[in-house]
């Protein structure tokens, strides 16, 4: 089952969203040996993360989100859209990397510039303060 259900799976290694005992417990450097397991996460963003990632400008933040979101699930770069809570998903690669991961070196490619989920992880996410850490091959 990919973590889009319960589990995930890829070929190294298994950690399931649900169980506690397939994370570990995050401490300072624990990312610089990972294999950015955390990158193949949902990825929940705002508005103000998307004009941050200059994939909308200030101007059009303050329009029409549907509108937005539309424009974005288009071009594959959103999945989802939620209205209600004016939350965006973005869309992953069908490894379920997140589209902002360099294959090869396993970094952010817009550090600067990501999210506030992954600026604010492991501090926040489904299991706060641990990691779905696999060693990097």
């Amino acid at each position: 089952m990919s973590k889009r259900g319960k589990n995930t799976a890829n070929a190294v290694a298994i950690f399931n969203i649900d169980d506690l005992s397939t994370w570990q417990k995050y401490r300072k450097g624990l990312c610089d040996t990972c294999h950015a397991t955390c990158c193949t996460l949902p990825v929940e963003v705002t508005v103000s993360d998307l004009v941050r990632m200059t994939l909308v400008n200030e101007f059009e933040a303050e329009g029409d989100l549907k509108a937005i979101a539309k424009r974005l699930q288009k071009a594959r770069i959103i999945d989802n859209f939620n209205h209600k809570t004016a939350i965006f998903t973005l869309a992953r690669m069908a490894n379920d990397d997140c589209l902002y991961l360099d294959s090869k070196t396993r970094r952010c490619t817009i550090y600067h510039q990501r999210p506030e989920t992954c600026r604010k992880h492991p501090q926040i996410g489904p299991k706060a303060n641990y990691c779905p850490y696999r060693p990097r091959e």
